[in-house]
């Protein structure tokens, strides 16, 4: 299952794949990489459900919150070690 999201999701995952200076990686950074990742998307989440119907600039910050939210998921959850590290700027 990991193999086929990851061809699913090659072309961003590439992005931050890529490269190949030396990095370091911690598993602390993928856990908390996940936790913000979750936060993030509960963030983008509850806005969505609690300003609906109010003025449509409510959608900015779903789209920015949930964007990261699903990023950091996206990395946390299937990216390589090189992708966490390239997160957070380990080199």
């Amino acid at each position: 299952m990991k193999q086929k999201l990851r061809a699913l999701f090659s072309p961003i995952l590439n992005l931050f794949e890529s490269g190949t200076e030396p990095f370091t990686y911690k598993p602390s950074h993928r856990v908390i990489l996940i936790a913000m990742g979750s936060i993030f998307s509960g963030l983008a989440t509850l806005v969505f459900f609690i300003a609906q119907g109010e003025d449509p600039g409510y959608l900015l910050p779903v789209l920015v919150f949930g964007g990261i939210g699903l990023m950091s998921l996206l990395v946390g959850l299937i990216g390589t070690d090189r992708a966490v590290a390239k997160i957070w700027g380990s080199r």
